[in-house]
């Protein structure tokens, strides 16, 4: 497949098909951007029914911070190996540097997740740099770096 021929949005199924994760851990809707091997911009709905709400904080519910990193890492992921077609391994987490935790984010609120590479995806190490808005205030921020790779020992 070609870059021409990769969509420029994705459903959930799409996701779902390009993720590896499931629920409780999918933490990204849809993507409404993506240019190949530059940048892609993807949504999270955040419901009061999110299991982590449970205990995070009864009577006063905000999102864990590693989760919104999670879902800035998990659309990083999608922009690397959506532009890497046919690329043997797993897409994994590396690391994150200057992560930055802004405001809170509550139930009800829409997670828009903007990854832009920092470094060329085809590169042996690819490096995004994630920002995620709410109501367009900079909620978090990261530099992300990935490899490719297995889980299995």
């Amino acid at each position: 497949m070609s870059e021409t021929d990769l969509p420029k949005t994705l459903d959930v199924v799409d996701i779902l098909k390009s993720l590896p994760h499931r629920y409780p851990f999918l933490l990204l809707d849809r993507v409404v951007e993506f240019q190949p091997g530059q940048r892609l911009v993807a949504l999270k709905n955040v419901t009061i029914n999110e299991p982590f709400f449970q205990g995070h904080f009864p009577g006063e519910p905000v999102m864990p911070g590693v989760l919104i990193l999670e879902a800035m890492a998990q659309a990083g992921g999608l922009l690397v190996g959506l532009s890497r077609p046919g690329e043997a391994g797993l897409c994994m987490l590396a690391s994150v540097r200057n992560a930055r935790f802004r405001r809170p984010v509550r139930p009800g609120d829409q997670l828009r997740l903007e990854v832009t590479a920092a470094a060329s995806v085809k590169s042996v190490a690819p490096r995004v740099e994630a920002r995620t808005t709410v109501n367009e205030l900079v909620v978090a921020e990261a530099d992300i770096m990935f490899a490719f790779g297995s889980v299995r020992r």
